[in-house]
C-alpha cells in the first residue's frame, strides 16, 4: 500500500515571468508639500512565495555510480546514507559526461550545447554550442531565485567562466556573482591543488592560508557553514539557495594522511574483484535490479591479474588515496548538512546531493599519473617512474590521478568512464534528495529516467517560482528540462522524459522510450585524435534498458530498423540543440593560441607587470609556449643575500620561475613535474639596482622542442643552460603569473611558499618572438 505523503508547506505560485520587477513608483497623491501629500511609501523587499523551501545543492566531481557505499561502492558515505534514509535515492539520473557542460546544464535547466558548453572552458571553439560563453538567454536558477526573494551563494568550483574573462580586468558578468550568486568563495578552474589552492572570495584573491593542516575540502565546508548560519541569523524569514561544489573527487587526488591510512590494504583485491563485489552490494541494496549483469571490462583496459606485483602495490595505493579523498569530502559535506539541520526551518529544506558531474575519470591513463597536466599535454607516464613516489601520493608534491581501470571500476556496473557520453559509465550518477516536509516515502528508490537539466524546473516547481520568459531584458530560451517533483509522491509514476541526446567529443548516445543507442568514439585515456576520423563510420550499439540496466547486451544486429530510427533521431536532436558541427580534435584544443580564443593580450608581443600582480590567468598572459622570449626584471637589492621569487608562471604541475637564492639569480623550468632543470649564477648580486634578463631561445621546428637559456645581470652573462624539451600545450591547469611571490603551488620544491621577494621590484617585462621575428632580429 503506497505511503500517504505528508502535507507539504503551502507554497504560493505565480511569480512574474518578466524579471526584474518594474521599478517602484509612488502611486499616492502628491501635493505642493509633504503636509498636503499622501503618506510616503517605500519600495518593499521582494517576498518569496509563501512557504518556499530552502535549497541546498551539493555537486561532487568525477564520481562513479559504484564509488560510494550508498550505491554499493567501497568508499564510505555516511552523509549520503543519512540523507537517503530520510529521502529518496535516484538510480536513473544522468549527466553530460564532463564537468563544465554538466554544470552549465545544472544551473540553467538547458542542454549543455544550448548553453554553449559542449566541452570545458579551456577547450572552447568558436561555434554556437562550443564557445563556452554562457548566453544571457539561458538565465541561471540563482538569478531567478535571487530576484524572487532568495539569498544565494556558490561555494567551491566554478568552471563556467570563459578563461579569457578570469583576470582582474574582467568583465565580471560571467563570474559567479554575475550569474545570480550574492556570495562566492571558491576557484575558477576545472581542478585545483587542494593543499595550495588559488581561491577567490567574490572577485578578490584570497591570501594563502598559513595553517599547516590546511586542506581545501575542509575550507569550503567551513565557508558554506559560515555563510548559511550568517544569512539565516540576519534574515531568518528569507529562504536561501546554497550551491556547494567542492571539487573532490576530481584530480589531483589529495587527502590528509590520517584519511589515507584508514584505507590501507582495502583495495589489494584489484579492480576486477572490486567490480564483482560492488555489483553484489548494489543488488543487496536494491540500487540495481537483481538481474543486472556486470559489463565486460572496457576495451583496452588491463586485467588486474596480469599486472606486475609492484604495479599492483602502486595502483592499490593510488586507490587508497582516492578513497580517502572521497570519504573526506562526504564527511565535510556532512558538516554542511549538520549546520543546515540545526537551523529553525530545517524540515523545509530541500537537499539535493548529486554524486558526480560525470562518471569517474580515466584521465590518469593506463598506468596512473603523478601529474594530470601531462595528460593534457599529450604525454603518457610509466608506472615504474610513479612507483618512486608511492609514499608521497596524496600529498602536496604531486597532482596525482589513479589508473583508468580504477575509474572503470568506480563506474560499476557500467561500461566506460568520464568523457564517454555514449554509455552510462560516463553519464549515470547517484542522486539523493531529502526534504522532510515534502517527501513522505522516506528511504525509497526512484527509477524514472532523469537528466541534469531536470533539476532547475524541479526547483522552480517546489519553490513556486515561474521560469521567466524575460530576464534582465533578454528573452529566455525555453527550459529544456522536465520537473520530476511528481516522483516525490509517486514512486511508480512513469518517466516523463521520453528522449534525451548525449554527445561529448563525438561520443554519442540517444535515449528514447526505454531504448538506448550508443556510439563510442575515443577512449579517454588516449589524449590524441586522428585528423581523418569519420563519424559516418562510427559503430553504433543498441540496448533495450528494460531488463538490461547496465547496457550489457548489445542487440543492434537483431534490431537494425530500431537502430536506424534512433540514429536519425539523434541527428534531429543534434540540429535542434546546437550540437553540430561535430569536433573530434584532442589536446590541441587546450592551446588557446592555436584555437584563436579571445585574449586580452591581443596582438601584443610585450607586456610589463608591476608588484602586486598575482594569479594572472594563462589566458591573460602573453603566449610563451613554442617560441622564443625574454624576461627583463628591474629590481633593487637591499644586500647581497636577497631572496625570493621575482616572476613565476604555473605551479607544481608545470611552469617557470626566476628567483634569487642567497643573492644568486636562479631560473627554473618545470617540465610538467617530471624534471626541473635549474640554471643559476655562481655568485650573488651586489646591493643596488639591477637589471636581470632571461633570454629563452627556442629551437623551433614544431611544438615542445628544446631551448637555450641565458641569464644576464646588467648586461653581463652570469649563467646559461640547455633545455632538451619544453611544455607544448599548457604550463598548468589552474595557476597563472605572479610577480614578487609564488602564489598557489610551488613551481620548484627548493623553497618555502610564498617565497616573497625581499628586495624591491620596479617592473618585469615579458617579450615574446615568433620564430621568424627572432631569426630576423638575430640577423
Amino acid at each position: 500500500m503506497p505511503v500517504k505523503p505528508k502535507a507539504k508547506p503551502a507554497v504560493t505560485t505565480g511569480t512574474p515571468d518578466h524579471l526584474p520587477r518594474p521599478d517602484f513608483h509612488f502611486t499616492g497623491e502628491i501635493g505642493r508639500t509633504y503636509v498636503d501629500s499622501d503618506p510616503a511609501q517605500f519600495p518593499q523587499p521582494v517576498q518569496p512565495p509563501k512557504g518556499a523551501p530552502n535549497i541546498v545543492l551539493i555537486l561532487l566531481d568525477d564520481v562513479g555510480f559504484g564509488q560510494f557505499s550508498t550505491f554499493g561502492g567501497g568508499v564510505p558515505s555516511p552523509t549520503m546514507d543519512r540523507l537517503a534514509a530520510e529521502g529518496l535515492r535516484y538510480n536513473h539520473f544522468h549527466t553530460t559526461a564532463l564537468c563544465s557542460p554538466t554544470r552549465a546544464a545544472l544551473i540553467t535547466g538547458r542542454n549543455h550545447h544550448s548553453t554553449s558548453f559542449a566541452g570545458i572552458t579551456e577547450a572552447a571553439t568558436g561555434f554556437d554550442g562550443y564557445c563556452c560563453v554562457l548566453p544571457h538567454n539561458c538565465g541561471t536558477v540563482a538569478e531567478v531565485l535571487r530576484q524572487n526573494g532568495y539569498m544565494t551563494a556558490w561555494i567551491g568550483k566554478n568552471h563556467n567562466t570563459p578563461t579569457w574573462e578570469l583576470s582582474a580586468a574582467g568583465p565580471f558578468d560571467r563570474w559567479a556573482n554575475g550569474l545570480g550568486f550574492d556570495y562566492f568563495y571558491g576557484f575558477n578552474a576545472g581542478d585545483m591543488n587542494h593543499w595550495n589552492p588559488l581561491l577567490f572570495e567574490n572577485r578578490d584573491l584570497v591570501p594563502a592560508s598559513d595553517d599547516p593542516d590546511y586542506h581545501l575540502t575542509e575550507d569550503l565546508a567551513d565557508k558554506a557553514v559560515a555563510w548559511v548560519r550568517k544569512v539565516k541569523s540576519i534574515a531568518p524569514d528569507k529562504p536561501y539557495f546554497l550551491y556547494v561544489a567542492p571539487g573532490a573527487t576530481h584530480a589531483p587526488h589529495q587527502a590528509p594522511q590520517a584519511w589515507i591510512d584508514k584505507f590501507k590494504g582495502q583495495f589489494d583485491m584489484g579492480w576486477d574483484a572490486y567490480r564483482e563485489q560492488t555489483l553484489e552490494r548494489q543488488k543487496k541494496l536494491g540500487v540495481v535490479p537483481k538481474d543486472t549483469k556486470l559489463t565486460e571490462r572496457s576495451k583496452g583496459l588491463p586485467a588486474w591479474e596480469g599486472l606486475d606485483p609492484d604495479q599492483k602495490r602502486l595502483y592499490a595505493r593510488m586507490m587508497e588515496v582516492f578513497a580517502a579523498y572521497g570519504a573526506q569530502v562526504d564527511a565535510a559535506m556532512g558538516r554542511v548538512v549538520d549546520a543546515v539541520k540545526a537551523l529553525p526551518d530545517a524540515d523545509n529544506t530541500i537537499i539535493i546531493y548529486i554524486a558526480g558531474d560525470n562518471g569517474s575519470s580515466a584521465e590518469g591513463g593506463l598506468e596512473g599519473s603523478l601529474n594530470e597536466n601531462l595528460f593534457f599535454n599529450g604525454f603518457p607516464e610509466k608506472w615504474q617512474d610513479n612507483l618512486k613516489a608511492i609514499d608521497e601520493l596524496g600529498g602536496p608534491k604531486h597532482f596525482n590521478h589513479f589508473p583508468s581501470s580504477w575509474a572503470h571500476a568506480m563506474n560499476t556496473p557500467f561500461q566506460w568512464t568520464k568523457q564517454v557520453a555514449s554509455h552510462f559509465g560516463g553519464t549515470r550518477n547517484p542522486m539523493i534528495i531529502s526534504w522532510p516536509d515534502g517527501i513522505a516515502d522516506k528511504g525509497a528508490l526512484r527509477d524514472q529516467f532523469l537528466h541534469v537539466i531536470d533539476i532547475v524546473p524541479t526547483i522552480y516547481e517546489a519553490c513556486g517560482v515561474t521560469a521567466p520568459r524575460m530576464l534582465n531584458g533578454v528573452p529566455q530560451k525555453d527550459i529544456e528540462g522536465i520537473s520530476f517533483a511528481f516522483t516525490f509522491d509517486d514512486g511508480k509514476a512513469p518517466s516523463r522524459r521520453r528522449t534525451q541526446y548525449f554527445e561529448l567529443a563525438c561520443n554519442r548516445g540517444l535515449y528514447h522510450d526505454g531504448w538506448m543507442a550508443s556510439a563510442p568514439s575515443f577512449v579517454p585515456w588516449i589524449p590524441t585524435r586522428p585528423d581523418d576520423w569519420n563519424p559516418d563510420k562510427q559503430v553504433w550499439e543498441l540496448y533495450r534498458l528494460d531488463g538490461d540496466f547496465s547496457q550489457a547486451n548489445d542487440i543492434a544486429a537483431q534490431n537494425p530498423d530500431k537502430l536506424r530510427e534512433l540514429q536519425d533521431l539523434w541527428w534531429a536532436e543534434a540540429s535542434k540543440y546546437s550540437v553540430l558541427p561535430l569536433d573530434w580534435r584532442g589536446t590541441i584544443r587546450f592551446n588557446a593560441e592555436a584555437m584563436g580564443r579571445p585574449s586580452l593580450v591581443g596582438d601584443r608581443t610585450k607586456a610589463t607587470y608591476y608588484p602586486g600582480m598575482v594569479a594572472l590567468p594563462d589566458a591573460a598572459c602573453l603566449p610563451m609556449l613554442n617560441k622564443s622570449w625574454t624576461i627583463t626584471a628591474e629590481v633593487e637589492l637591499p644586500d647581497d643575500k636577497a631572496q625570493g621569487m621575482i616572476v613565476t608562471q604555473g605551479g607544481s604541475e608545470g611552469g617557470y620561475g626566476l628567483y634569487l637564492r642567497d643573492g644568486k639569480p636562479t631560473f627554473v623550468y618545470n617540465f610538467l613535474g617530471r624534471e626541473r632543470p635549474t640554471i643559476a649564477a655562481d655568485a650573488p648580486l651586489p646591493q643596488g639596482k639591477t637589471t636581470i634578463v632571461v633570454d629563452f631561445k627556442y629551437d623551433g621546428g614544431g611544438i615542445g622542442k628544446g631551448a637555450t637559456v641565458t641569464v644576464s645581470a646588467n648586461g653581463k652573462q652570469i649563467a646559461n643552460g640547455r633545455l632538451e624539451r619544453t611544455v607544448p600545450i599548457q604550463f598548468s591547469i589552474g595557476e597563472g603569473l605572479d610577480i614578487g611571490m609564488d602564489n598557489g603551488s610551488a613551481v620548484d620544491w627548493t623553497y618555502k611558499l610564498p617565497f616573497k621577494f625581499t628586495g624591491s621590484i620596479h617592473n618585469v617585462t615579458v617579450e615574446v618572438f615568433t620564430e621568424k621575428a627572432r631569426t630576423s632580429a638575430s640577423a
